[in-house]
């Protein structure tokens, strides 16, 4: 299904995925590919199968090293997904993705909880600003504390959690959540081998105290950070479940408080309300302020481009990659106008002109060839020879030179050397592409 260059808006999400090593953030990633249609047999980090890691030294050491852009639907909306690398080697890769994020889904250990990178990671979100979630993993494992997890996030974040959900059951017997917006169970029983079907029962018994208790801490929570819930809140009103949402969502986006939800990826529990999460509560491009830049050759002339097609193109490449394939692609996100297969565009970092070979929607190293696409879209294209990461393009009529990413030094240094005479040129061909 390619990208309708009128899609609304309203209906698109660009989120990344993020998390310290081992949170489980790609198979979460995997889950969500799998309820979305775009995989149709479910692929574990541990076997090298993950979509998401599609490189053969991601394969096989199990971790996510580049960050890959994946397109799927979700209830009529389009997600855009980056899945970044939770190893602190690799936080350039966070940095360039979070840049060209509207929203974030944190994932957390339900044993460990917030870990040295989960910090890290997050104090880059705090840097760009990016509103987000964040889905508690991990429940069905010995020592997982749910209560635990989110105190970390307090006290380690420094965020304010508004728990949106508490589990059933602990550990081994962890089989569902309790919706704490909704007021309502949601149960995977049996052997959920798939896990798409779940039962939506009442609250159990022995829950019901304390979901009544949360219910009106979240109420409380967001009240305090929300006028129109204030209003209710004052007149001892409960608000409906879509004036909780929408107090939730304007809390959210103003990073006010992230959300908590809470599930375990890896038996297929707890994914489909996440994804829910997603469209509820983080960012549409329309909820994202005008990007800021400014006229190529003078810093002082400020411009804003805003997410319509009728502005004039512009576009930040924030990642190239080499397909054995295709040869170099770059990935863009698209924050204004619209961009079609064979137009020339200018580099206006550089004061170059670029020709456009062919777009593409990306799946991890998949790809579906489009004609066009516009404002608010995350695509790779072709063609491109002068342009490198944190560079803009364009429209030649109207230049822009938009804010660029924050990489942060090297933490270490290496040398390498070619094992044999022959491959220093190949050496030196391979150093120069991960340079770009």
């Amino acid at each position: 299904m390619a990208i309708d260059i009128k899609t609304d808006l309203a209906t698109v999400r660009n989120i990344g995925i993020m998390a310290h090593i081992d949170a489980g953030k790609t198979t979460t990633t995997e889950r969500i590919l799998f309820y979305t249609g775009i995989n149709y047999k479910m692929g574990e980090v541990h076997d090298g199968a993950a979509t998401m890691d599609w490189m053969e030294q991601e394969q096989e050491r199990g971790i996510t090293i580049t960050s890959a852009a994946t397109t799927c639907h979700w209830k009529n909306h389009t997600i855009n997904i980056i899945d970044t690398p939770g190893h602190v080697d690799f936080t350039v890769e966070v940095e360039r993705s979070l840049r060209v994020l509207d929203g974030a889904v944190a994932v957390f250990d339900g044993v460990a909880g917030v870990e040295p990178q989960s910090q890290t990671v997050w104090r880059q979100a705090d840097r760009y600003q990016v509103p987000r979630i964040c889905f508690v993993n991990k429940l069905d494992r010995t020592g997982a504390s749910f209560d635990f997890c989110v105190q970390t996030i307090r006290t380690r974040l420094n965020a304010i959690p508004a728990v949106l959900q508490l589990p059933i059951g602990s550990e081994g017997d962890f089989i569902g959540v309790v919706d704490l917006v909704k007021m309502r169970a949601l149960t995977w029983r049996g052997e959920t081998a798939i896990g798409e079907d779940y039962e939506v029962e009442e609250i159990p018994a022995d829950l019901v105290e304390k979901a009544s208790q949360a219910h009106h801490d979240l109420v409380e929570l967001i009240a305090e950070h929300d006028d129109h819930l204030m209003e209710l809140y004052v007149e001892g009103q409960e608000p409906s479940v879509e004036q909780l949402q929408a107090g939730i969502r304007r809390a959210v986006l103003s990073s006010s408080i992230t959300a908590v939800l809470c599930g375990s990826a890896f038996k297929n529990k707890g994914v489909q309300p996440l994804l829910d999460a997603v469209l509820a509560y983080l960012p549409s491009p329309l909820d994202v302020p005008a990007i800021k830049g400014f006229k190529p050759g003078d810093e002082s002339v400020e411009i804003d481009r805003h997410p319509d097609v009728t502005d004039p193109f512009s576009a930040l490449a924030f990642k190239i990659a080499a397909d054995p394939h295709l040869g170099k692609l770059t990935y863009i996100r698209v924050y204004s106008g619209k961009l079609d297969t064979g137009t020339t565009v200018l580099n206006s970092t550089k004061g170059r002109k670029e020709r456009i070979g062919k777009i593409y929607q990306m799946h991890a190293n998949k790809r579906e060839e489009i004609a066009s696409v516009g404002a608010g879209q995350i695509v790779a294209v072709m063609g491109l020879k002068d342009t490198t990461t944190g560079e803009t393009l364009s429209d030649q009529a109207s230049p822009v030179v938009l804010e660029s990413m924050d990489f942060p030094a090297p933490v270490i240094e290496q040398a390498i050397e070619p094992k044999t005479k022959s491959d220093q040129e190949k050496l030196g061909t391979a150093i120069q592409r991960l340079a770009e």
